[in-house]
Order: C-alpha cells, then sequence, then structure tokens
C-alpha cells in the first residue's frame, strides 16, 4: 500500500504528506481548537450532500456518551466513480489519519472502514497498514503515549447495495441487518452505530482533515470558493482521452475539466453519476461547485456518437435494480420511469403521460426515504430536458403514439 501506482501533483489531498504528521499536530491541540479550524475551512462532505463537517463533529462531540464511534463510509457505489478505491489503495495514511483525528476530536474510540464489496481485494493490504500504525505507536492504546487517547480502526466489507451508501442504510448494515435507511431523526450524531453517537464521514472528507490540522482552516479556504472552499477529486470517464482521477479546486467550469482530461466533441457530461445532472454543450462554461453544480465527484464524458435515450434506459435500469424497495415513491417510482423510457423507444408515448412522469419525477424527489430515491429521477428529468430535440426524434422513438 506504501508505493504509489500513479505520480500525482495537486494542492491539497494529492500535495506530499508524511504519514502521521497529522495526528502528532492534532494532540498538541484542544478538541475545541481542531473543531475551530474544521469550522474556518468550511469543509463540507466529499461524499455528494454537503454537509458541513464541523457541525457533525460538534454534534458529536457534545453528545453525552461513553460510547462514540468514526465511520468511514468507502461504499463507493455511484456508477462512473472511483476516487475513493485510489484514495484507500494509494493513500491509506490520509485516510486512517484521519480518522485517528476524528476520534480524537469527538471522543470516540472506534473507528470502522465500511468498504464495498468489489473493493474486498483491498482488505489485507489495508489491515496490514493498520497493523504497522499500531506498531508505530499511531492507533491503538496510548496513541503517541497519551494515556487516554485510545483508538483502534476495523475493517468491515459490505455486500456492494447501492442504498448503503446512504449513511443510516450503511449503519443498518453494519449492525448485521438490511441495508434500508432509517427514519430520521433520531440522526447518527447521536443515535448511530448501536443506537450510539456515530459520526459518518466520506473517504475523501477524511483525506482532508490532517491537512487542515497541518495547515489550518485558513490556508483551506485559499482554494476553491466562497461557498465551496478546498479542492475536489474527480473520476472522470467515458469518451476522453485521459480518463483518470484529477485534484481541481471548487470552481473548476465544465469545459476547463473537459480540456483537461482531452475530451473532444463531447455532447454532454453526466454530474454526479446516475443519480445527477446531464449538461448539455450549452451549459459548458457552468462551474462544478456546491453552489452550481455539486457533486460527489463521478464525472461522464459522453460525444457526439452517444444515443442519449440509451444512456438514460441504462441509468433507470440500474435504479430499478438498486431501489431496497423500502419506500413506495422509490419502488413503484423507478418503474413507472423506466416504463416511460421504453414507451419512447418503441414510439408508443404521449407527451401528456411524460410530463406527468416528469411531475413524479419530482414528487419522488421530495417524497422518496433516501437518497436513492429523491435523485434517481434526476438523469430522467435533465435528460429529457436539455435532449429532447434528440430523443424524440423519429430515429429514436418512431412516431408519436
Amino acid at each position: 500500500m506504501e508505493n504509489k501506482k500513479h505520480t500525482r501533483k495537486g494542492d491539497i489531498i494529492f500535495s506530499d504528506y508524511t504519514p502521521g504528521d497529522g495526528i502528532k499536530k492534532a494532540v498538541t491541540l484542544s478538541r475545541e481548537d481542531i473543531l475551530f479550524e474544521i469550522k474556518d475551512s468550511k469543509l463540507k462532505g466529499r461524499g455528494g450532500a454537503g454537509f458541513p463537517v464541523s457541525t457533525k463533529w460538534m454534534l458529536a462531540a457534545a453528545a453525552i456518551s461513553d460510547e462514540k464511534y468514526i465511520v468511514c463510509n468507502a461504499d463507493e457505489g455511484e456508477p462512473g466513480t472511483f476516487k475513493d478505491r485510489v484514495l484507500l489503495y494509494e493513500y491509506p495514511e490520509l485516510v486512517f489519519d484521519g480518522m485517528v483525528i476524528a476520534g480524537y476530536t469527538i471522543g470516540a474510540k472506534k473507528g470502522i472502514v465500511y468498504l464495498r464489496g468489489e473493493y474486498e481485494h483491498a482488505l489485507k493490504p489495508l489491515e496490514d497498514y493498520l497493523q504497522k500504525m499500531r506498531d508505530e505507536n499511531l492507533l491503538g492504546k496510548s496513541i503517541l503515549g497519551i494515556r487516554n487517547f485510545n483508538f483502534d480502526i476495523e475493517i468491515f466489507v459490505g455486500s456492494s447495495a447501492y442504498v448503503c451508501g446512504e449513511e443510516t442504510a450503511l449503519i443498518e448494515s453494519l449492525e448485521g441487518n438490511r441495508g434500508e435507511a432509517r427514519n430520521r431523526p433520531p440522526y447518527p450524531v447521536n443515535t448511530g452505530f448501536k443506537k450510539k453517537p456515530t459520526s459518518v464521514n466520506n473517504v475523501e472528507t477524511l483525506c482532508c482533515i490532517p491537512h487542515i490540522v497541518l495547515n489550518g482552516g485558513n490556508w483551506f479556504k485559499k482554494f476553491g470558493t466562497g461557498e465551496s472552499t478546498g479542492t475536489k477529486i474527480f473520476s472522470i470517464s467515458g469518451d476522453c482521452e485521459k480518463p483518470d482521477v484529477y485534484e481541481l479546486p471548487w470552481g473548476t467550469t465544465l469545459k476547463e475539466l473537459l480540456e483537461i482530461s482531452g475530451a473532444q466533441n463531447t455532447k454532454a457530461v453526466q454530474i454526479g453519476g446516475a443519480s445527477g445532472q446531464c449538461v448539455p454543450k450549452a451549459q459548458f462554461n457552468r462551474k462544478l461547485a456546491y453552489e452550481d453544480l455539486p457533486t460527489g465527484g463521478s464525472i461522464i464524458v459522453f460525444n457526439e456518437s452517444r444515443n442519449m435515450l440509451k444512456v438514460l434506459k441504462n441509468f433507470m435500469e440500474f435504479f430499478v435494480e438498486e431501489s431496497c424497495g423500502q419506500c413506495t415513491p422509490c419502488r413503484i417510482g423507478n418503474r413507472k420511469l423506466l416504463e416511460g423510457v421504453n414507451m419512447i423507444e418503441k414510439g408508443e408515448y404521449t407527451f401528456t403521460y411524460l410530463n406527468k412522469l416528469k411531475e413524479l419525477g419530482k414528487t419522488m424527489q421530495v417524497a422518496s426515504k433516501c437518497g436513492l430515491g429523491q435523485s434517481s429521477p434526476n438523469s430522467f428529468i435533465s435528460i429529457l430536458e436539455n435532449f429532447n430535440d434528440e430523443i424524440f426524434s423519429y430515429n429514436n422513438g418512431g412516431t408519436h403514439a
């Protein structure tokens, strides 16, 4: 795990870092000082939701309990996303140091990495790295010789269910139950794993923590925009010459990202994976940022050769398969949206009915219990609206019903 597979350069996560330095600096600070720096940095969760990390940690730190948990969400299931895999394989020191610092800050003694099933082959190298940390007194009991600083990490391998990317479904899975989202409130920071205060953070989010502790929140804010501070790691794939993982500052335009990845004759870009939105060429000057185009990191590029109706069908088939079926809007709604795509494909549709399906999608966005059903209509709505002429041409759908 120590030998990097790629030589990458970035302003924050891919910058130089010596394993353990973040932990060594953290223990010289009070928990309040660390929380202040995280708050000052305006760091938001990198998994897609964009919730302020300082708020989550402050609530968990304030919770009165002798048992707290840090959970690393490494259940990377969004189509087109592979950044967390790179971070786990090539930069485990940032992930695990971030977890140790988080445990120190909120008063947790146990950390759990929820590892996606397809990444199980990384289990042995990751566990070997954790043992190395224990040998170097960076993990386990009396970390760095501090008697009351005890924190250890274990790895749990999930079963690759998309819904377990949602934090409460992930916690249910950790407890040995079927992966289904819980009703909220209560929230995990109060009633999480084993009903104890739990902070669930994305892999990339935790990788930011050691750098913020070492350099300060004000330094972190020098990158990105006012609302979207720092950098973001993007998994770029599809029709481009240089698909890879890139660290870019928030605020980078879509056009700049396409140039960096060597994309040509681009028709559309899917931002945020299947659950995100499909952006047409006319909008390539938009910015990748929480205030414009928020994303967990998946960027899928489609050139002029791609049939957007087939792209949409592929996405909707994915969501029908991955819905846990717990709530009606998601369970039935995704099937209805897929039926609508099939009707277009056969030329057996009316615009009145398709408009009703768009309204159904908007209802799903507010009525579904978790992020799967809330976001699955995004691609349906954005592709139909942005590629209307192509999808409803005779080449794609036959005659109108």
